[in-house]
């Protein structure tokens, strides 16, 4: 076969942009956003469809190879492919513009998802941006171009604390939040420091969406252990 017949243009950004112009399809991304596995059932609610109907647009999210299914007895179980797609997500919900709040339910979820939420494996929201804020105050990380942060020698102390592993000198990659605009800590950090707060109490799920609830210990807690002035 000729050489030519094997090459590649250019990405099909069309393609992605498809997908992602259906609106339940778009709300299906944005509900598995935080990294969850989350039944049909529950992402036909949250996109406000049929059954029937989100089996159809479950099927071509997963031929696209955006989200992965998983089968659980009699029930199927769906999750963002991986990081890639999450920040994919990110990316363009930094440039959408945002919906208008038409009842006070939709008021309520925008605000709990703006103070404090997961991005896919990470803090984000109000409150992620406060902690990244408190982390390079108390000189826990340090800015580093090409790689967001750096861990100083005081901030692996004071987070093998907290019961994270990390080690001076360790990258800390940076995440720019669509609602703030400003970065807040992602990669392995990002994801150790969020695991450890909901071990601890810190942080709640809610149960139906990707928001996370400050609870009274972690008012009391986070201010103490990260010099963190609560948003």
């Amino acid at each position: 076969m000729r050489q030519h017949e094997h090459a590649m243009g250019e990405p099909d950004l069309a393609a992605v942009g498809a997908l992602l112009a259906e609106p339940a399809r778009a709300k299906v991304l944005l509900a598995l956003l935080d990294g969850r596995s989350l039944p049909a059932s529950l992402l036909a609610s949250e996109a406000g469809i049929a059954a029937s109907t989100a089996s159809y647009h479950l099927a071509r999210l997963v031929d696209a190879g955006l989200i992965t299914v998983a089968s659980r007895g009699r029930h199927r179980y769906f999750t963002l492919t991986g990081a890639d797609v999450a920040q994919l997500i990110e990316a363009v919900a930094r440039v959408a513009p945002l919906q208008p709040i038409r009842s006070l339910r939709q008021g309520t979820r925008a605000h709990a998802l703006r103070y404090a939420r997961s991005c896919y494996d990470h803090l984000a929201g109000r409150l992620g941006v406060a902690v990244t804020d408190a982390l390079q105050e108390q000189r826990m990380i340090v800015a580093s171009d090409g790689v967001g942060y750096i861990v100083t020698k005081q901030g692996a102390a004071k987070l093998a604390g907290l019961g994270i592993d990390a080690c001076a000198g360790d990258g800390v990659r940076g995440c720019l939040d669509w609602t703030e605009q400003r970065d807040h800590i992602a990669g392995g950090i990002g994801r150790a420091l969020m695991s450890r707060l909901l071990e601890l109490g810190w942080l709640a799920r809610d149960e139906r969406t990707r928001a996370l609830h400050l609870t009274d210990a972690g008012r009391t807690d986070l201010p103490l252990q990260l010099g963190l002035q609560l948003p």
